[in-house]
């Protein structure tokens, strides 16, 4: 699902959800912890109003169990800010943020 697709369904999305469906748009796989970190530092660098929350994999909605292992390795390096999974408002500004990431 696109970023504008996840976009309507509701305002905050959790970033792993955003996170996979911009790789999905770059058409690059998006399984990596570390190029999610990457991608969640940019955001923090870029004034991204991120809120934290724990995210279990059931939380979201996660069946695949590639998914599932994504969140719990996060979950296993939650003293590094990158590696949280936060609550993120898609308005433009933020797609722009998101968007302009440098895989």
């Amino acid at each position: 699902m696109s970023l504008d697709e996840i976009r309507k369904k509701v305002i905050f999305h959790n970033s792993v959800d955003i996170w996979i469906a911009t790789c999905k748009e770059k058409n690059i796989p998006w399984n990596s912890t570390d190029d999610y970190k990457k991608f969640i530092a940019h955001l923090l660098k870029n004034n991204l109003n991120l809120k934290a929350f724990n995210l279990c994999a059931h939380e979201a909605g996660a069946t695949e169990d590639e998914k599932t292992k994504f969140t719990e390795i996060l979950a296993e390096t939650k003293e590094d800010p990158n590696s949280l999974t936060y609550t993120v408002k898609l308005n433009d500004a933020a797609l722009g943020i998101i968007r302009s990431y440098n895989f």
